[in-house]
């Protein structure tokens, strides 16, 4: 189903070194520290011993329903311990993990579904409120070819054909064997990025193999540096270095499922936790708690990025943490592109986004004073698009990816981003598509133009502020159009957080919206002045 989708050039830059499976180091980590703790989630604890073999009991459950290698694997789920053993048992049957974030809905799931035909689904009955079983009968009732179902922690009796996961677990017959091999697609993970539809990222076990270990490089990272993991273990953060990082190292997971800078800071002390990667509110709000309640924080590092990071939060985070943080570039199609590290001046850790890190190389093109489009080529570059007609745009002809970000290459080799060429919001780390919110908010009677762009904003980094000309004598209230998108199914942190209504839109003479004067107009106006849209 995957094959033909890479770029021409793909075996350019695929590694040399002969990697195990990444589903292979569940089974190293028991063997070699079978009562070490591998995994903490709420009350739970599990050691490395334990979750290979829930691992092996789910390898042959999904083998039973179909599950083979080459196929997808489907998860929407939160920071669970389930969600780690149904990725670890996903690779080990060689089939490929396909990741969704919780807080997509109808609309996404659906697409992402229709285009990845994915053997299984496995979803939460309800999670934050939401009830997913409702939604995937809503999803899949007239999908012929529809995955099967497998509800974690189901809270009551289920539609016909779906199956209970810990029942699944329970009837599986172990399966030890490890059937996956490294060039099998491990990860398909979609991004919004700066089209309406979802875009499906492949990466084989190398790239993301060789991704984890430039960071184990770059951080001296070993068995006693314990992971904290906020961010979705569905994101590629989260996927990376919140369950494929603490096998490969030995070491132990503490995973929040719901995030509160509280919560966070009780589970890093009381696990002794020393490393996370997560996004600017993240860092706001971890600061914010230490600061206002002294105390020695254990973490030795905190990767922060996934939106702007202000240079003042990473000076104060490094003086009220005691830790080396640090801002870090990159995205679903390179993970990590460049960061700086734990030897790196705190200077440079917060004014810029650090120097490429282990064989990445990068270059800037049409540069007009320095800046230019960042372009970038290394062994964790992702293989293409699941749509092979993405990698035109994606790929340049001699290997290179095109990031679509605006940068500079400093005298000492850092990066500085200073903006995109895509038109997303990224809002607490997540990448928000506005093509796709501006289509269906245009279908509104009351709405005759719109364009939707990010305002700056301290906690998350990026908002979405909607300017709309009204049609005839409409009042498209905030409030009004968040009623539009949650009925037509969109997920929540997509929708528009502030309204201005406008009389036109600003237009070049070729008719196309001049989205830099928005930017000007939402970042200057005074956000504690009352709005009529609210």
């Amino acid at each position: 189903m995957m094959s033909g989708t890479f770029p021409p050039d793909a075996a350019l830059l695929r590694l040399e070194r002969d990697w195990p499976t990444l589903g292979s180091y569940v089974a190293t980590a028991a063997s070699h520290a079978p009562d070490a703790p591998a995994l903490v989630e709420g009350t739970r604890r599990i050691t490395n011993a334990g979750l290979y073999s829930d691992v092996r009991r789910l390898v042959g459950g999904l083998r039973s329903i179909g599950v083979t290698r080459g196929d997808v694997v489907t998860l929407e789920l939160p920071n669970w311990w389930e969600t780690t053993v149904a990725i670890h048992a996903t690779l080990r049957t060689g089939a490929a993990v396909n990741p969704v974030v919780p807080i997509y809905r109808d609309r996404e799931v659906a697409f992402i579904v229709g285009q990845a035909r994915p053997r299984v689904l496995l979803i939460p009955h309800r999670f934050r409120g939401f009830d997913y079983v409702a939604m995937c009968e809503r999803v899949l009732r007239r999908d012929e070819h529809a995955p099967t179902v497998i509800v974690v922690r189901p809270e009551g009796p289920l539609p016909a054909g779906y199956l209970s996961f810990d029942e699944l677990l329970a009837s599986g017959e172990p399966d030890g064997a490890d059937h996956g091999r490294v060039d099998d697609i491990a990860l398909l993970l979609y991004t919004s990025g700066t089209t309406a539809d979802p875009k499906g990222v492949l990466h084989d076990h190398r790239t993301l193999h060789h991704e984890n270990v430039s960071i184990v490089d770059l951080f001296r990272l070993d068995g006693e540096s314990i992971v904290f993991m906020g961010s979705p273990v569905t994101h590629i953060t989260g996927f990376l270095y919140g369950v494929l990082l603490p096998p490969m190292l030995g070491t132990t997971a503490a995973l929040l499922d719901i995030w509160d800078a509280s919560t966070a800071r009780d589970l890093i002390d009381r696990e002794r936790c020393r490393f996370t990667v997560g996004a600017t509110p993240f860092l706001a709000g971890l600061t914010s708690n230490y600061e206002s309640d002294p105390g020695d924080c254990p973490l030795t590092a905190f990767a922060c990025g996934g939106a702007d990071v202000p240079p003042d939060l990473v000076r104060r985070a490094r003086d009220v943490l005691d830790a080396t943080v640090v801002r870090v570039y990159g995205s679903s199609e390179f993970p990590t592109v460049s960061c700086t590290g734990p030897e790196g001046s705190a200077e440079l850790a917060a004014e810029t986004d650090g120097p490429p890190i282990g064989e990445i190389t990068c270059r800037i093109t049409d540069a007009d004073d320095g800046v230019g489009e960042l372009e970038a080529r290394g062994p964790e570059r992702f293989l293409g698009y699941l749509d092979a007609s993405l990698n035109a745009d994606a790929f340049t002809t001699d290997g290179w990816v095109r990031t679509g970000d605006l940068a500079a290459i400093g005298p000492d080799g850092a990066i500085t981003i200073h903006g995109r060429k895509k038109d997303i919001i990224i809002r607490g780390g997540e990448n928000i598509s506005v093509r796709e919110v501006e289509e269906v908010l245009l279908d509104h009677p009351a709405v005759k133009d719109i364009a939707i762009v990010a305002m700056p904003d301290e906690r998350m980094g990026e908002r979405a502020c909607a300017f709309v000309v009204a049609a005839n004598d409409a009042v498209p209230t905030l409030p009004l159009l968040v009623a539009y998108l949650e009925q037509r199914g969109l997920a929540r942190q997509k929708f528009p957080e502030r309204v201005e209504i406008v009389d036109e839109l600003p237009r070049t003479a070729s008719g196309k919206v001049q989205k830099f004067v928005l930017r000007d107009i939402a970042a200057q106006t005074d956000q504690t002045t009352p709005r009529r849209d609210r």
